[in-house]
């Protein structure tokens, strides 16, 4: 410290007169250097105090957070509302779900009816079909039956008749339509 207070005292020992140069005496200069340094700084920065610039900084953080917080109160808002309409959307599709599955089994028992009755309506027009047939065929076999025996009866009546049996038989066949002529008149 010494040599502190000697640098400042020896300021009135220097030549005015003729010589300038460089001290190299760094425990001498250093300190005359660093209060000249201090004291611009004290004299000129009085307008901008440290206390301001770290108040601003404060205030902008401040207002970050501020900003941060609302953004995060806005995305969770969000959030909620499409968290509901999702478990709508979720409600809605599972009805949908359900409704097409009872609506499914209802189109599906409604095709099982269905097919059961024209199943059924199959089987009634094949019975009718068949029992149709049948009657036919047996009307067949009956012409045939009756065209066979009525030619076997002609065939034995020709061959049993001689001109006088043919004769009475007329006359009694005539004799018969005209009773039933007098019944119905």
């Amino acid at each position: 410290m010494k040599n502190v207070t000697d640098s400042f005292v020896s300021l009135g020992h220097w030549p005015s007169a003729g010589s300038f140069g460089f001290n190299t005496d760094i425990l001498a200069t250093n300190p005359i250097n660093l209060s000249v340094v201090l004291g611009v700084l004290i004299f000129f920065g009085k307008g901008v105090c440290l206390n301001d610039l770290l108040d601003n900084r404060k205030q902008r953080i401040l207002n970050t957070l501020r900003n941060s917080e609302e953004l995060r109160e806005g995305a969770i808002e969000q959030l909620e509302k499409a968290r509901a309409r999702l478990r709508k959307v979720e409600m809605e599709a599972d009805q949908f779900r359900v409704n097409g599955y009872s609506e499914i089994e209802r189109e599906k028992l409604n095709l099982i009816n269905s097919t059961y009755k024209t199943l059924e309506q199959l089987e009634n027009y094949k019975n009718e079909t068949i029992l149709f047939e049948q009657q036919r065929a047996i009307n067949q076999v009956r012409q045939r039956v009756f065209q066979q025996a009525l030619q076997g009866a002609l065939g034995t009546l020709n061959s049993c008749l001689n001109n006088e049996l043919h004769l009475r038989t007329i006359s009694a066949n005539i004799s018969m339509l005209g009773a039933m002529n007098e019944i119905t008149d």
